[in-house]
């Protein structure tokens, strides 16, 4: 068994008090509850797939493209003639 120390603020704390007096469990007991509880949640939850992280990345109408697909040949062209402009 390990020995943690853990700081709570105001919240945590009066939360953590409000549990004790419901449940009459320990600060101890409660805590280990409340890890069971967010370990079970997180298990539950279904994996995010692919699409589900693309599409939370909100890189706005045509992402960080220049140019429409069908236009690539010639906006690199133009952006060839731009730097070497410079």
């Amino acid at each position: 068994m390990t020995t943690r120390t853990v700081r709570l603020d105001s919240e945590a704390e009066k939360a953590l008090e409000q549990i004790r007096a419901a449940t009459g469990v320990s600060i101890s007991e409660a805590l280990k509850r409340g890890l069971k509880a967010l370990n079970a949640e997180i298990k539950s939850r279904p994996e995010e797939g692919a699409w589900g992280i693309y599409s939370g990345l909100d890189l706005g109408a045509g992402g960080y493209a220049v140019a429409p697909s069908d236009a690539g040949r010639d906006a690199i062209r133009d952006a060839i003639a731009r730097r070497s402009r410079r």
